[in-house]
């Protein structure tokens, strides 16, 4: 395999660098440059866009820490949805539409920095949730049933976009969350991979306040394709993508390296190339399903 060569500096492609002189995440910046060809699965009638928050680094202010993202839950008059990242979406677009000397100046700009790459279909198949995700080069994806959530109804109320929206609390894979549920548009759906409400999930936050989702946008006369990614995918089941995902957090340099043949020099702002770059390390923050670790 013919090698290429990535230059990453700290200020463009490790996002966040450092905070108060601490590594708190490093990510890999490479700009696509094209858009995988897809397969139409249905065609929307509504959508929802949702502020999606997690935190990078438990080990300090999770309100300092937060990495935000705005993705879109389309729904199909078939039950069918995905949930996917609205910056994607838009990136793919333009990609689309450009030309290669207009694509690099727009990548140089910063306007095709990529979203967050998790994308969530329930009911596809039918009766089973798909997820697909992009690690580095490389896409995955696992299927599973329907997740099944025990929720607990409570009396709390209140209003997010103009609509009274009810709270119920349930434990899910580690993680105790509470959302909050709007009877007045009556869908069994919500973001991620919630699911089985008596009206559209609105909002959710899990107890410590480290993974939310919450609704900013409803267009309820949408009609964009529903799409996914006609890609070999590679297959696999929920706890290995974790485990893969974990490998890449921990040293995703020395996995881009490794698995697409990708040479990779660090420097800082300065130009001097960082020395510990390579080293593993740990990342201060756990995946919104902390079950993953659990072998059994």
């Amino acid at each position: 395999m013919k090698k290429s060569t990535i230059i990453i500096t700290i200020a463009a492609l490790i996002i966040p660098a450092f905070i108060n002189g601490k590594t708190v995440r490093r990510t890999l910046g490479i700009v696509q440059n094209s858009v995988p060809e897809t397969t139409e699965l249905a065609t929307e009638e509504m959508e929802f866009i949702y502020d999606y928050k997690y935190c990078v680094d438990t080990t300090g202010l999770i309100s300092d820490n937060y990495v935000s993202d705005p993705m879109v839950l389309q729904i199909s008059p078939t039950g069918l949805s995905k949930f996917s990242s609205h910056k994607n979406l838009t990136v793919d677009s333009i990609i689309n539409t450009i030309t290669d000397e207009q694509r690099m100046a727009a990548a140089s700009e910063g306007k095709l920095s990529n979203g967050e790459f998790m994308t969530i279909f329930k009911n596809y198949p039918e009766g089973k949730l798909t997820h697909t995700e992009k690690i580095c080069t490389d896409w995955f994806k696992y299927e599973e049933e329907m997740p099944q959530f025990d929720w607990e109804l409570t009396d709390s109320t209140i209003t997010i976009l103009g609509y009274e929206c009810h709270e119920a609390k349930c434990h899910f894979r580690g993680r105790d969350w509470m959302v909050y549920y709007t009877p007045d548009i009556p869908l069994m759906e919500g973001p991620w991979k919630f699911n089985g409400l008596p009206g559209l999930i609105m909002k959710a936050t899990d107890s410590k306040g480290e993974y939310s989702f919450e609704c900013i946008g409803i267009n309820s006369k949408a009609s964009r394709k529903i799409t996914i990614y006609n890609i070999p995918f590679n297959t696999t089941s929920r706890r290995k993508f974790y485990d893969t995902k974990h490998l890449y957090e921990c040293n995703p340099y020395a996995y881009a390296e490794t698995t697409a043949g990708i040479h990779v020099t660090v420097r800082d702002t300065a130009g001097n190339i960082v020395l510990d770059a390579f080293d593993p390390i740990d990342p201060l923050f756990d995946f919104i399903e902390t079950d993953w670790r659990d072998k059994k």
